[in-house]
């Protein structure tokens, strides 16, 4: 009977524990980023916060450099409580960043409604790409070197844009946005899953980003297409 109890508590199944318990902790911490996101886009509609008043390409720049010192610093305390403390500060700093967003969406008559679009959009599009990623048999570790050439693709198209300013460019760039960051869900939720990435902070930190970029693209989109003035 032990025998059977010790043969049956594998190493196999202890991975999927571990596996499992990966999944559950990076949604937990991925809902509850979303309160300092929240109140990080609040607090810049107030004040009117805004990096790209000035100069939009410096001020592109400096989001850059903030961005990826929060990412050097979260990578380095990623095993520690203050982790998850900086991660939830950095979702604080991108709720200041959606706030520009956030307040020209408002200005519309129809902008809260615009503003619950997006985000149902959004939800509706990580339950599917998660459930996917989660049931499906497919292998989609391939996606990932395109994907971040994609990305690659994006900075440089939306920099272009800073100084071009070009309608059609702004949504394409959207569009393909929303495309890439949906499949980069699939993606990172499928690494948890087949065990390519056990810290759940890290994990959280890449599926936050998927789902910021695709309620701030899916946002601009509706009030492109759909934003009423009185």
């Amino acid at each position: 009977m032990e025998h059977h109890l010790q043969r049956s508590y594998s190493p196999a199944s202890e991975s999927l524990a571990v596996r499992n318990r990966v999944l559950r902790n990076t949604y937990w911490l991925l809902a509850i980023s979303m309160i300092p996101t929240v109140l990080g886009a609040w607090v810049g509609v107030q004040f009117n916060f805004s990096f790209f008043s000035g100069s939009p390409f410096i001020g592109f720049m400096l989001f850059l450099a903030i961005a990826f010192g929060f990412f050097y610093a979260i990578e380095r305390t990623k095993n520690s409580g203050l982790g998850v403390a900086i991660l939830l500060g950095f979702t604080f700093f991108m709720g200041l960043m959606l706030s520009r967003l956030i307040g020209h969406t408002l200005g519309f008559s129809n902008g809260p409604s615009l503003i619950m679009t997006a985000f149902g959009g959004t939800a509706s599009i990580f339950a599917v790409m998660a459930t996917i990623a989660t049931v499906s048999k497919r292998d989609f570790s391939g996606l990932g070197k395109w994907l971040f050439v994609g990305v690659l693709v994006l900075i440089v198209a939306a920099v272009a844009n800073i100084f071009l300013q070009i309608p059609a460019l702004y949504l394409a760039i959207s569009v393909i946005a929303i495309a890439i960051f949906s499949a980069y869900i699939l993606y990172d939720v499928q690494r948890i899953i087949n065990g390519g990435e056990t810290n759940y902070i890290s994990a959280t930190l890449a599926i936050y980003l998927d789902v910021y970029n695709i309620f701030t693209n899916l946002l601009a989109l509706l009030g492109i297409a759909g934003g009423q003035r009185d």
